[in-house]
């Protein structure tokens, strides 16, 4: 188990590597320049050129990469353009909003998709079945942005009992943390909670025809224990694998769903880098968020191991 996982350790070295060169070069290609936005309108070329002197704009790409990744390597993300703030300081003052909500909506999907794709697997063509691939498609087809304002309008603006925006820490209290949390989780978890639904009915259906579970009906097993037991056990891996899948939603969607609902987190933060050509900023979040996937499907990986042993080979 331990060959695996340190051979699992050493393969993600390459992709951040992978990542950290493409998420360098896109920002560097692309249209726009950072010491113009910084100039103004009315700059001439020579300050224009000063201030690309200043933040070493003018050297050569592959010399800016390696100073860096020199400065990557050891922990600095480098100080903001606009705010002459460190990034990391930055990241780390919008963390907990971000954090909160993911956490949130990975509760709130977990939590019900998978008991609710389970009976549905186990009753398959029942209303209930029936309802929840209603449901899954309405889901997939409506924009996080777009579900977010029907819920502002029905439970903030018409029933007046959640905030329109806005976030409370949970240090304030739990009662306004969970009155400002509800509504992105509910906004965001939607697909998630379908997508993890959907797998779990299938993966269940289909283990409901195993040979294993008629032995389990013949010797007289109970059958909520034939499904939670014997099926839902055996369907761990794949709902496993689309809940770190569903971990790519949730880190694309905070940024639509901050902004939705003017939290302020890591999410808007890229939002107003992007806008003023931070690089530094933009770097410095984008490889957080794929160090984040890098890890959760590292984690992934060893939950495969554990819960099937013939993965480690």
């Amino acid at each position: 188990m331990l060959a695996f996982i340190a051979k699992r350790v050493l393969s993600l070295i390459p992709v951040i590597v992978v990542v950290a060169i493409v998420v360098f070069m896109l920002l560097r290609l692309s249209p726009g320049d950072p010491a113009v936005v910084i100039a103004g309108d009315n700059a001439d070329a020579a300050a224009i050129e000063r201030i690309r002197v200043s933040l070493g704009l003018d050297q050569p790409l592959v010399t800016q990469f390696f100073i860096w990744a020199g400065s990557l390597l050891q922990g600095d993300l480098g100080i903001s353009i606009f705010s002459k703030i460190p990034v990391t300081d930055l990241i780390l003052q919008r963390l907990e909003p971000t954090v909160s909500l993911a956490l949130t909506t990975l509760f709130f999907a977990v939590v019900i998709a998978v008991p609710l794709g389970t009976i549905a697997g186990a009753t398959a063509g029942s209303w209930l079945d029936r309802s929840l691939m209603l449901v899954s498609v309405l889901g997939f087809s409506i924009p996080a942005f777009v579900l977010g304002y029907c819920l502002i309008y029905v439970f903030s603006l018409q029933l007046r009992i959640l905030p329109v925006q806005g976030f409370s820490s949970i240090r304030q209290g739990i009662g306004p943390f969970l009155s400002t949390i509800a509504l992105p989780t509910m906004t965001m978890g939607l697909a998630y909670l379908v997508l993890i639904a959907r797998i779990t009915r299938a993966s269940v259906l289909e283990m409901m025809g195993e040979d294993f579970i008629r032995t389990a009906r013949a010797k007289g097993v109970k059958e909520r224990i034939v499904v939670t037991r014997h099926a839902l056990r055996n369907s761990a891996i794949p709902i496993l694998t689309v809940i770190g899948i569903g971990v790519a939603l949730l880190i694309s969607g905070v940024v639509v769903i901050e902004t939705v609902f003017n939290i302020p987190g890591v999410g808007r933060l890229v939002v107003d880098a992007i806008l003023k050509r931070d690089y530094p900023v933009i770097q410095g979040i984008i490889l957080m968020f794929s160090g984040t996937y890098v890890l959760i499907n590292l984690a992934i990986d060893i939950g495969y191991a554990f819960l099937d042993p013939r993965v480690r080979y």
